[in-house]
């Protein structure tokens, strides 16, 4: 059973392995209320599953121990049982799924684990790591629906409750449960007047799906930027622990997840990855209940691949009307570009990529296209700059 009492003794055990992390004020992030950050971002290995991961194996017999440790991971839960299995002297065999992040597997095996890839997604992982458990014996280590795992992770509640004792919610980021089931616990059985609110990502609503439905259901399959929350089917256990102490679990869109990934870069110089952002996400976009309210994000992991970050901060750029592409129909006559040039110069738009073409045929003999993609400010820049070309006698396609 999940009690307070293991709560408190994983904060104990935890306490010379894992960081406290401060709570970061972030004003910009919607100012209909007060947020504030917990930068789980910054925690060691860069997500709170250490504190989950550490605190089981810390737990584990010394039969248990002997046999060697065996986990499955979209990859922050992999770093965790390594860097644990490895300060006790452990084996560890981490199953990934092939497409995880090539920064997550290499992080993975820094900390002295054996890597084994599996074709498919985290469920594909999970069964493979069963199967080798029961094929060579090693004890398994769940990455969410465990209750020492949660225990461990529920010790970001207690911290919270210290750090913020009169916060009025929390989001958290949801994928299997295991973080969620811990805060929750945690902050409900110590003060259950503060509101905690779930997040998925649109295209993995496994817990949503489950809890709106009353019973455990698996998805056919997940899509999204956001790799540390793309979980088919929701744990036993988590389930349960969401039902009965979660307020709300929200869902949020990939250019939702985005932004709010832009956001924390430009504005509190963090770097998240999309299954820590979805919680600033949901707070960014109002997606729960937040105007007037002490809220906090829980931005639970940072270990973003480099070359995925490059394409999340185009589309942060693209959803936040910092980035536009126009296509304009011209008159194929000298001038043209110079005057168009000058009108987007003059409302302060940077062009920084320009393409001119003929036109096609069944268009105008003498007409061409003006292909420019520019940066602005948000979208009532964007709007200014439409309709002063439009007013010039521009046609804009």
């Amino acid at each position: 059973m999940l009690t307070l009492d293991k709560v408190y003794h994983a904060s104990y055990v935890l306490k010379e392995v894992v960081r406290n992390t401060d709570l970061i004020y972030a004003p910009g992030i919607n100012p209909q209320c007060q947020v504030y950050l917990k930068p789980e971002n910054l925690q060691v290995t860069g997500s709170f599953k250490v504190r989950g991961a550490y605190y089981k194996i810390s737990q584990l017999s010394d039969e248990e121990k002997a046999k060697g440790v065996i986990a499955c991971s979209a990859g922050n839960h992999a770093q965790g049982v390594a860097l644990a299995a490895t300060r006790n002297g452990i084996k560890s065999l981490i199953c990934l799924p092939d497409g995880a992040p090539i920064s997550k597997v290499e992080a993975t095996r820094s900390y002295g684990a054996d890597i084994c890839l599996v074709k498919g997604v985290y469920d594909d992982a999970y069964q493979k790591a069963l199967e080798l458990r029961d094929e060579k014996g090693y004890t398994f280590i769940h990455p969410f629906d465990d209750e020492n795992v949660i225990a461990g992770q529920g010790t970001i509640g207690l911290e919270l409750l210290t750090q913020l004792p009169d916060a009025d919610a929390v989001i958290v980021p949801v994928g299997g449960g295991g973080l969620i089931s811990g805060v929750a616990f945690a902050i409900k059985s110590l003060n259950p007047n503060i509101k905690v609110y779930g997040v998925q990502a649109c295209g993995a609503p496994s817990m949503v799906n489950s809890v709106k439905s009353k019973k455990i259901q698996c998805l056919d399959s997940v899509s999204t930027i956001a790799d540390g929350i793309a979980v088919k089917e929701p744990g036993e256990h988590t389930f349960e622990y969401c039902s009965q102490y979660v307020d709300d679990i929200v869902t949020v869109t990939e250019d939702e997840i985005s932004t709010a990934i832009l956001t924390l870069i430009e504005q509190q110089k963090l770097i998240a990855e999309g299954a820590g952002a979805v919680s600033v996400a949901a707070a960014m976009f109002n997606k729960v209940p937040v105007q007037g309210k002490k809220v906090i994000c829980l931005v639970s992991g940072g270990n973003i691949d480099v070359t995925i970050l490059s394409r999340v901060i185009k589309r942060g750029l693209l959803k936040s009307g910092r980035s536009l592409a126009l296509t304009i129909e011209l008159m194929d006559k000298p001038g043209q570009l110079k005057d168009v040039s000058r009108i987007i110069a003059d409302l302060g738009g940077n062009v920084v990529a320009v393409h001119h073409e003929r036109a096609s045929e069944g268009s105008d003999i003498n007409g061409c296209f003006l292909r420019m993609q520019m940066e602005t400010r948000n979208f009532e820049h964007i709007e200014a700059i439409k309709k002063a070309l439009t007013d010039a006698g521009y046609r804009l396609s």
